[in-house]
């Protein structure tokens, strides 16, 4: 298996971040969990791009690997599909970031052509690579915790982090079948929470 399932929550909790879905009702803001983690990377079309580049816009981080055949996959299709149901503010206010746990192999080249496999719109989702160790602290500080298996398989926690036009963590959901009509409509919510 190439990615901890939803079934990894202890390992999560070791992590800085506690991975959290809202509780909040539907009339109320979501949780602010603090400043998120900065980073600057190398995107699939070798552009530098830092969390600073999307202050302004709501953004949902992910963290991914190409060459993984089981829920790397089923995550970034069911964002694909929720990009969809975003519509005109896709790309131009939320905008989606993927970043492999596995850049050894994840060059700029493979990220891109594993985006165009899954219909991204690369007007507003960035599949971002770099330095090994640069993108390991990376996660580490998102509460990601990734290792590499000798067969080129990479374990990791998979959590997928909401940051509001600010720069603050909102929401980390944990696993891969979270519910997208609430995920749609948390990023919705936190672009239209008044500043």
């Amino acid at each position: 298996m190439s990615c901890w399932p939803a079934s990894a929550l202890a390992l999560a909790l070791l992590a800085p971040w506690p991975a959290q879905a809202h509780d909040a009702p539907h009339d109320q803001r979501l949780p602010a969990i603090g400043p998120a983690p900065d980073f600057t990377l190398t995107s699939q079309d070798r552009a530098r791009v830092s969390l600073s580049d999307f202050r302004g816009k709501v953004i949902a981080i992910a963290f991914i690997y190409t060459y993984c055949t089981d829920v790397c996959p089923m995550l970034t299709a069911n964002m694909a599909s929720v990009q969809e149901k975003l519509g005109f503010a896709f790309g131009s206010k939320i905008d989606f970031v993927s970043i492999t746990v596995d850049p050894e192999r994840d060059t700029p080249d493979v990220l891109k052509e594993y985006a165009q496999n899954f219909g991204a719109d690369l007007k507003g989702w960035s599949f971002l690579t770099g330095d090994p160790a640069v993108v390991h602290e990376v996660g580490r500080k998102y509460g990601v915790i990734a290792n590499k298996a000798a067969n080129g398989d990479v374990d990791h926690t998979l959590l997928t982090s909401l940051v509001d036009r600010n720069g603050i963590l909102r929401v980390q959901y944990l696993g891969v079948r979270f519910d997208l009509e609430e995920f749609r409509d948390d990023l919705v919510s936190l672009l239209d929470e008044s500043k």
